[in-house]
């Protein structure tokens, strides 16, 4: 079934990394985006604003940005290719606190010379936080890029580090 933008609702939730606007198709959680995302969801892809069925989300951020939450236990419905989806659930498998470099990612999804291919799938992830994209870094340990800016990267990274800069 493909969901149709009358499914398709959106609000935005003010957190500690700025405000995010989180997307549900039906019940389901299919975007988060940062202010300035890049790449940014396709105009009229986000649906109507609506305040209601979002609680979930904005409780279980509100745990992770307060250290009492490592996985989120929502139903995703993220719209990508086969590819994609397969390194966006191998991303949900990084623990909390841990980092992988995009070589790992690539031999985790069992294609290991796709480095750049893998690259492409992470940077395209239309779930950030909840889907950490955030927790894979450069093979020389160094923070490349994130849709939500590096900085943002370094913040989550920090909170989950238990080293939170912004957070306390």
């Amino acid at each position: 079934m493909t969901p149709t933008d009358a499914t398709r609702h959106h609000t935005v939730l003010d957190t500690p990394v700025g405000p995010l606007t989180v997307v549900r198709t039906g019940t389901a959680l299919s975007g988060v985006y940062f202010p300035g995302h890049r790449p940014a969801p396709a105009p009229g892809r986000i649906g109507t604003a609506r305040a209601d069925g979002f609680d979930e989300i904005r409780e279980q951020l509100a745990e992770y940005f307060g250290g009492r939450r490592r996985r989120f236990d929502l139903e995703l419905a993220p719209v990508g290719t086969e590819f994609q989806n397969e390194v966006w659930a191998a991303l949900r498998t990084i623990p909390y606190g841990e980092t992988w470099t995009y070589s790992a990612l690539a031999v985790a999804v069992g294609r290991p010379t796709s480095v750049r291919a893998v690259a492409s799938a992470n940077a395209r992830n239309p779930l950030s936080i909840v889907v950490p994209c955030h927790r894979v870094i450069g093979m020389s340990g160094g923070l490349t890029g994130f849709a939500g800016g590096v900085e943002r990267k370094r913040l989550l990274l920090d909170l989950e580090s238990g080293t939170p800069t912004l957070f306390t």
